[in-house]
């Protein structure tokens, strides 16, 4: 994975959780953010790599970097205003 000049404000792990609680613990983080605030979320439920970019085009957030490894999936997300 590369070195990231994008440091989260937050972090959401969110692993061993199964669909849908991994959108919903994203949802109630993002609520509690600023505009312009970088999240992190970590989870093992593939269906994250459907439900959080849908989660972040729907709610017009910027999903800034994905990555997966070892069966982590890693998302860096900016909120928008």
């Amino acid at each position: 994975m590369p070195v990231t000049a994008n440091q989260p404000d937050k972090q959401l792990d969110a692993q061993g959780l199964m669909c849908p609680e991994p959108v919903m613990l994203l949802h109630n983080a993002v609520r509690d953010m600023q505009p312009g605030e970088l999240l992190e979320v970590l989870a093992t439920d593939p269906s994250t790599e459907r439900d959080i970019p849908r989660f972040c085009s729907f709610l017009g957030h910027e999903l800034v970097e994905r990555s997966e490894a070892e069966g982590v999936y890693r998302y860096l997300l900016r909120k928008q205003g």
